[in-house]
């Protein structure tokens, strides 16, 4: 059987066109001191932007007529890059770390998990806690559901947390889970 890989397109980022590769009679020109000049030929628009030794890039094509002003293409491809790798930076990922219950937990192993789950709580990451049954255990689902239902009570009365469930206990074939977040 033949395997059928995907392509991911790219997410390409638009080009300016610049100079010559503007085809239209007329544009709305802005000069390189950011000033309006007004409506006026292609011709005379390059021939000022080839007067100062810059360029003249397409700022708006889908205005009517289109609006170009006169810049270095390379300072505005760079301030453009280095606006985009800001705003990545400044995108927060959520991770989720997992939690695993065991269905003969003793006490203390469950303080143990609560105590992890309020560090990765406050850390603002996401917790899936889950409980798988083995064998014999399969036959008291009941137990289970109470045992991480009780472990997200001891979370809530954790005073500094405000643990609310995300994802509602589901049950997939003796395995228990439940997410976690924290609500400010």
């Amino acid at each position: 059987m033949r395997i059928k890989f995907h392509r991911v397109e790219k997410k390409v980022e638009p080009t300016f066109r610049s100079n010559h590769q503007i085809k239209v009679p007329e544009v709305y020109l802005i000069d390189e001191t950011d000033e309006a000049i007004g409506i006026v030929t292609i011709e005379e628009a390059l021939e000022r932007a080839h007067e100062v030794d810059l360029d003249l890039v397409e700022v708006n094509p889908k205005a009517n007529p289109p609006v170009v002003k006169i810049v270095n293409m390379n300072q505005l491809k760079y301030e453009r890059e280095k606006m985009a790798h800001k705003q990545k930076m400044q995108q927060k990922k959520v991770e989720t770390k997992n939690i695993r219950l065991s269905f003969r937990i003793s006490a203390h192993d469950l303080d143990l998990r609560v105590s992890q789950a309020e560090k990765f709580l406050l850390k603002d990451n996401k917790i899936k806690v889950e409980l798988i049954l083995k064998g014999r255990e399969r036959q008291y689902p009941r137990k289970a559901a109470e045992i991480i239902n009780g472990f997200v009570t001891k979370l809530q009365t954790v005073p500094e947390l405000k643990a609310e469930v995300e994802q509602p206990l589901t049950n997939q074939g003796g395995r228990f889970t439940i997410i976690l977040i924290n609500k400010k």
